[in-house]
């Protein structure tokens, strides 16, 4: 269903909504009309698809008009580019925000639309800050009328199932998807996999994800109600289930899938360098051991922490450049080296999430290029990230284990149903 909210303002005036164009007569001296200061609101209930109900007016021939908003542009700037009078450009932009618009954050992406009239008047001003909010700018005698225009999402759920050749990230798109999807499919199996150590050409995947459209028109992904990934005859299974409003991914058992550590504190990259006691070192010479795992990476790339905790030291530290030091729980510890800058608040005592951006990927000390030195201290000894095994998710409570049993059959079935993985 369409929802549409209508600011009428003392005397109702023409409105201009989806495809319905309408137009009312505005003489020279509406140029000057203020804001109108009594609103009254007014919600009706449409079928998709249909324009809203408006009075009968007087139509005239128009001429519609697409605005380009460039980055850096202002509302009223981009307006007084196309050759609208810069008093009324402001007189659109206060009606508009007195209606509810932010016009703080104008953005190339959205869109603008101007309708004039044959004396060259504008008229009518469309601004679309996103696929399911609009707001059109109507001319009366008494002012700039506002109308909002919300559109619902239509969610339709939709099977996808690749194969990795290369990347990840090219199995999805050769699944006809994009990188927020592949995105997506990381993130839940973030503390089973490591997509940067353990991707290998062979390995599959298949999923079930929400869609979202307005129309027929695709713009965006909902949840992923389920996904499985097999690697090395490994299959791995997350089940989407909401408990006290929050949603989380589990396995079959009900265990969830969000463990105390990551397997990686980089979404997507690539490992240059392993965890080994015998390295020879391409700046200082002679073997040497390199108890980290390297991950190569642009310069600027967010590292996450890998687990909650606080911020032991973070700064300078000689050859491991800008580096930040967090402490865990269960005697654990991790170190971040090499980096470009050190996220915000990252001071001696202070907490951290998981997930939290701790710092940027750089080459500062002793690096030949951009990369994060990762290294994991357990009980005062580093420990190879990649074979740690550490502490599993929490489990489903009992009282609530029967309604995530019978989910996780359902949408298992209809995975196998409607996507193949072997």
């Amino acid at each position: 269903m369409q929802r549409v909210i209508v600011f009428l303002v003392i005397v109702v005036g023409s409105a201009l909504a989806g495809g319905l164009t309408t137009v009312v007569h505005r003489p020279p001296a509406l140029l000057q009309a203020s804001v109108p200061r009594e609103v009254s609101v007014v919600t009706e209930e449409l079928a998709p698809g249909l324009p809203p109900i408006v009075p009968a007016i007087e139509l005239r021939e128009t001429r519609v008009q697409a605005l380009e908003l460039r980055r850096g542009d202002t509302f009223v700037g981009a307006l007084t580019r196309q050759g609208i009078d810069r008093t009324v450009g402001k007189e659109i932009a206060a009606a508009l925000q007195h209606g509810g618009v932010n016009l703080r954050r104008v953005k190339p992406h959205h869109g603008l639309e101007v309708t004039w009239n044959l004396d060259g008047e504008p008229i009518a001003v469309k601004y679309v800050p996103s696929p399911w909010l609009g707001f059109n700018a109507i001319a009366t005698d008494n002012g700039w009328e506002v109308r909002r225009v919300e559109t619902s999402a239509n969610v339709r759920v939709a099977p996808v199932s690749g194969e990795v050749r290369g990347s990840l990230f090219q199995a999805v798109e050769e699944a006809g998807e994009s990188a927020p999807l592949a995105l997506d499919l990381v993130e839940i199996f973030s503390s089973e996999l490591d997509f940067t150590a353990d991707t290998k050409p062979g390995d599959r995947f298949r999923l079930l994800v929400e869609k979202r459209y307005a129309a027929d028109t695709f713009v965006e992904y909902g949840r992923i109600l389920v996904a499985q990934y097999l690697s090395d005859g490994r299959v791995l299974t997350g089940i989407d289930f909401e408990r006290s409003g929050t949603h989380g991914y589990y396995d079959l058992n009900g265990r969830s899938l969000r463990k105390t550590f990551l397997k990686s504190p980089l979404e997507f990259t690539r490992i240059t360098s392993g965890f080994t006691y015998a390295r020879p070192h391409p700046i200082l010479g002679g073997v040497r051991p390199h108890l980290a795992i390297d991950y190569a990476a642009p310069v600027g790339t967010p590292v996450r922490a890998v687990a909650e905790g606080h911020v032991v030291a973070a700064g300078w530290d000689g050859g491991s450049g800008l580096s930040v030091h967090l402490r865990h729980r269960d005697s654990y510890e991790t170190l971040y080296n090499h980096l470009s800058r050190i996220g915000a608040g990252m001071q001696p005592g202070a907490r951290v999430s998981q997930r939290q951006v701790i710092g940027y990927v750089g080459a500062t000390g002793l690096a030949t290029g951009p990369h994060l030195d990762f290294r994991v201290i357990k009980r005062g000894e580093f420990v190879n990230p990649l074979g740690e095994r550490f502490i599993p998710g929490d489990v489903i409570p009992a009282e609530e284990r029967a309604a995530f049993l019978r989910r996780a059959r359902e949408l298992v079935r209809r995975l196998e149903d409607q996507a193949t993985l072997d």
